[in-house]
């Protein structure tokens, strides 16, 4: 099992912290946020990683290398000529993630994708099985304040679009945590790069392609100055 950390993106919203340093390279409890994803999922026995970067980073690389230091072996996949949607980046790196000989519909190869942004502790020791329909399963959470309304329902263990007349209490936030087969990305043009990922969900969400997982554990994105303020207290 191989694990991909999204740590391409520019950080907009955390200017000025990120004009010359990556968000992913912020530091939460005294480490760099990539870090504590790493360790994490270290701890579930994956050992082997896919680093997206493109905005400075170099100071991905130059901090990490080769993940020898945290008993891990990273691969990257360079972004640096233009970041690519979340999608976009995934598909770029599916060559470092999966073995391709076979046709992509056909790949049930599954890997972890984590948000570089987001700050969770959450146990992966025990990843669920996707069965022969279910393309992907993601890890959701309480909606924040950021996000009232949430992104998706869960019915039955299966993630469906949510609807404009349902009550928020009833939805949930997408936590950026997710385990795909590779299939999932079939429909996607090896050259469509510049493709985000939420239309994607909630095709396969219309379609009951997707399990879903509530959070028990704490979660944060780690999106704004402010939030990362809070986070560190």
């Amino acid at each position: 099992m191989k694990a991909m950390i999204l740590a391409a993106g520019r950080g907009e919203r955390m200017m000025p912290l990120t004009a010359h340093t990556p968000k992913p390279m912020l530091l939460v409890k005294g480490k760099p946020l990539i870090q504590h994803h790493i360790e994490n999922l270290a701890l579930a026995g994956i050992k082997e990683f896919v680093i997206n970067h493109a905005w400075c980073g170099d100071k991905i690389i130059q901090y990490l290398g080769d993940g020898s230091s945290l008993g891990v072996n990273i691969t990257y996949s360079d972004e640096s000529n233009g970041a690519l949607e979340t999608a976009g980046g995934i598909i770029k790196a599916l060559p470092l993630l999966v073995n391709m000989a076979k046709p992509l519909a056909d790949n049930n190869e599954t890997f972890l994708v984590v948000n570089g942004d987001v700050f969770c502790s959450v146990d992966l020791t025990k990843l669920p099985s996707l069965n022969e329909k279910e393309q992907a399963c993601l890890w959701l959470t309480k909606n924040p304040e950021h996000n009232p309304s949430g992104d998706f329902r869960l019915i039955d263990g299966y993630i469906e679009n949510k609807l404009a007349s349902l009550p928020h209490d009833i939805t949930l936030t997408f936590s950026g945590i997710a385990l795909y087969k590779a299939c999932f990305f079939s429909s996607c043009q090896p050259d469509e790069k510049h493709l985000a990922l939420g239309p994607l969900l909630k095709q396969s969400a219309e379609q009951r392609l997707l399990k879903g997982i509530v959070l028990n554990e704490p979660w944060v994105d780690v999106g704004t100055p402010e939030r990362l303020a809070n986070v560190n207290l």
